[in-house]
């Protein structure tokens, strides 16, 4: 990279760009986060041809004068691709539909048009941007206030859910021009008559894609029937899916159409590898991986809320400071996680897709994929919160062998291939922890470490302590050593084996959970591979996961450690079963009965047998009749 500066660069702070008006909506209780646009980057943009002419990028783009100014100040002389072609549409009043996924620049490429066109003097909003989350609203909005602070009485006012109404509603009433949001709560301000949207002649969806994934396809709707006919509309996504195209066909006039064009949907400069292991292994590979990979701050994707805490738990008893964050937490409480991550005090974010929507934080260098996601848009989401702005970034997921057909249609989607690689060996973990701890007794020997009495202090307690009792100074250090691990074992221990093939259970072994007076359990070994099994009740039949798991541990004689993910639909339910489950044992539980039916198990991937038939009083062979089993109101 040369001289010239790129917008974003992510080096930049924002706080010398904020604005000094106390009447700006500035949301004031938020931990400021960067800006999505001062993340936003690219490694294609081409740097300034001449040193003395910093504003050579911006100023054939046609933007206003106050605003190229603003950027001049902020060091950035270099647009982006998706900003060198978007910039003059938008200008030129054209809707837009752009292709651009996290780390383009595309904050930028709507928000300097936006505020070239603002008329201060109409103290009303007159450009609306609508986001999936509110963390990525905060980010826009607060990048939109840095690129205006050279325009004078033109304010922003953020409006998302889990925030008071007080302050949102002076915003509104002081005549902000531009409103940033998420559709809930836009939706919310409209309903109440709160917010007008007769002057808006601006409307942005930023990653529509994700917003509509999300569920907020009648809001947008909504909103697109109360804005004026004669609005502009910029729309940006990462994928583009058929409902996107749809909202387009339907709501945007003649636009056209931007794409950043790549090699691969994916960060370039982002390492992909995976991993494949059995789910009862994951969280012991977790630990091993980030104990192992250099990186300044890790988020590690699970599927659920319920997994954002097992994992988080399973990491601190393993002894990391790991937080989870998922929708369950307060506005206040997810603000300040993602402060202590951006700060430093955190290091490893456990999360879910929505949760993590917006997380712009510079110092995540790598992601993990604890649990695969089901879809490759999902997964360009995720690996676009590293490799960020030209810096290099580390994916890692872990994947079942029933998984590995879903990461080739992920590489095939991406184009890009990932790499295999191995859990950390036992060897290589310890190396490295040797080595972390070799790293404190050198920063304590240099007195680089904070806080606590000087060396020469201890140095005195040693000296006294082996000149009274006359013992070997390297033999104390060891103890000294043993001491401030604090009982926590230094080095780690192989991971378990599978015991050998066709070694049966001892007799005397406690049965698993669930088990209690049954018949014996089948004799078998349970293999390291996995793969997704169906069962024939779900949501209609009011089943409970603890159900399931009761009734497979019971019949199939496993412990509940290798029952993996249960996903509970409206009349089936897929669970991930060892891959290696014998004939008899899986007839044995296509018998077994649960919420009243047989389960009726078969491998996802296999084509339904014929199951039981009804008699003529609608019942199945010993079932329930089947009336009874309709779907709660």
């Amino acid at each position: 990279m040369t001289d010239a500066a790129v917008l974003s660069d992510p080096d930049l702070p924002l706080d010398p760009f904020l604005p000094d008006d106390p009447e700006a909506d500035s949301a004031d209780d938020a931990e400021a986060p960067e800006a999505d646009a001062h993340d936003d980057a690219s490694d294609d943009a081409a740097p300034d041809e001449a040193d003395d002419e910093p504003t050579n990028g911006f100023a054939p783009l046609g933007l206003d004068e106050r605003v190229l100014a603003t950027l001049v100040e902020q060091g950035f002389h270099t647009p982006t691709p998706i900003q060198t072609e978007t910039i003059p549409l938008l200008l030129a009043g054209r809707d837009v539909l752009g292709l651009a996924q996290t780390g383009t620049g595309k904050t930028a490429a709507f928000a300097l048009p936006l505020l070239s066109r603002i008329d201060p003097a109409v103290r009303a909003p007159q450009a609306l941007i609508l986001t999936p989350t509110r963390e990525l609203a905060i980010q826009v909005a607060e990048a939109i206030e840095s690129f205006s602070a050279g325009l004078s009485h033109v304010h922003v006012v953020q409006l998302y859910g889990g925030a008071p109404y007080g302050p949102q509603l002076s915003a509104l009433r002081r005549g902000a021009q531009i409103v940033v949001g998420t559709p809930g709560r836009v939706a919310d301000h409209l309903e109440k008559g709160t917010l007008d949207l007769t002057d808006v002649g601006y409307f942005v969806l930023d990653e529509a894609d994700e917003m509509l994934q999300m569920g907020f396809l009648d809001e947008v709707e909504h909103i697109f029937g109360l804005l004026p006919a004669d609005r502009q509309v910029a729309l940006f996504s990462a994928t583009m899916p058929a409902a996107i195209r749809e909202v387009s066909r339907k709501h945007l006039n003649a636009p056209e159409e931007v794409s950043i064009k790549g090699k691969t949907t994916t960060v370039a400069n982002t390492r992909q590898r995976y991993v494949v292991l059995p789910e009862r292994l994951k969280a012991d590979a977790l630990a091993r991986v980030l104990q192992v990979e250099d990186f300044d701050a890790a988020l590690v994707f699970v599927r659920t809320r319920q997994n954002t805490t097992d994992v988080t738990d399973a990491l601190n008893r393993r002894g990391f400071a790991a937080v989870a964050i998922s929708g369950d937490l307060s506005q206040a409480q997810r603000e300040k996680t993602i402060a202590d991550l951006r700060s430093g005090k955190i290091d490893v974010l456990v999360a879910t897709d929505v949760a993590a929507r917006g997380l712009d934080v510079e110092r995540i260098s790598l992601v993990v994929n604890h649990d695969l996601p089901t879809d490759p848009e999902s997964y360009v989401h995720r690996i676009g919160r590293t490799g960020r702005a030209g810096r290099s970034g580390d994916a890692i997921s872990f994947v079942t062998r029933g998984q590995i057909r879903l990461l080739r249609a992920i590489e095939n989607t991406t184009r890009q291939k990932a790499e295999e690689m191995s859990v950390p060996g036992t060897d290589e973990v310890n190396d490295r922890r040797r080595a972390r701890f070799a790293e404190r007794i050198t920063a304590a020997l240099e007195g680089t470490d904070d806080g606590g009495d000087p060396l020469a202090v201890f140095r005195k307690v040693v000296d006294d302590y082996v000149a009274e009792h006359d013992v070997d100074p390297l033999a104390l250090a060891a103890a000294l050593a043993k001491m401030v691990q604090g009982g926590k074992p230094l080095l780690v221990e192989d991971l378990p084996a599978p015991p050998p093939r066709g070694e049966k259970r001892p007799r005397d072994d406690k049965p698993g959970r669930g088990q209690g007076k049954r018949p014996a359990a089948p004799s078998w070994t349970v293999g390291s591979g996995t793969d997704t099994y169906r069962i024939e009740v779900g949501h209609n039949q009011r089943v409970k996961p603890g159900a399931i798991v009761g009734a497979i541990a019971n019949e199939a004689g496993l412990d509940s450690a290798h029952i993996g993910h249960i996903d509970i639909r409206p009349d089936h339910t897929l669970v991930e079963l060892p891959a290696d489950v014998p004939g008899p044992v899986v007839k044995r539980l296509q018998r077994a009965r649960v919420a009243g039916r047989p389960m009726g198990l078969r491998r996802a991937s296999e084509a339904p047998s014929s199951g039981p038939r009804p008699d003529k009083r609608g019942r199945d062979r010993g079932g329930r009749p089947e009336r009874r089993e309709r779907a709660p109101r």
